[in-house]
């Protein structure tokens, strides 16, 4: 999984060659920096992206370069909510007692 950190310091430290295109799977894009790194054209769209990375939100960049996988951690106020919801749907025999434990493991990690 990229992380939006990592990827910030890939384009400080090695902007006009374009490794965090490289870092971020962007391999043509990277090809095409470090092939014009003379120009000095990649440096400047490097701080362009380099402003992007900074001013975007972790949640917009794993959507954009980790396919969505955000992680979604839920407050323990929230996992409380879900387990009583849950514990309902298991008394009114909506669900199984093994989807009901294995849900409950699974709201209780995220505590």
């Amino acid at each position: 999984m990229k992380n939006r950190a990592t990827a910030i310091l890939f384009c400080v430290f090695f902007f006009s060659f374009g490794g965090h295109k490289f870092y971020l799977g962007q391999i043509g894009k990277g090809i095409i920096f470090f092939i014009f790194a003379w120009t000095l054209i990649p440096s400047f769209l490097s701080f362009v992206d380099l402003i992007k990375l900074v001013l975007m939100s972790d949640i917009e960049f794993d959507r954009q370069f980790n396919g969505g996988a955000s992680q979604t951690i839920l407050s323990a106020k929230d996992s409380t909510a879900a387990l009583i919801d849950l514990k309902r749907l298991y008394d009114e025999g909506v669900l199984t007692a093994e989807e009901y434990e294995e849900k409950r493991q699974k709201l209780l990690k995220n505590i």
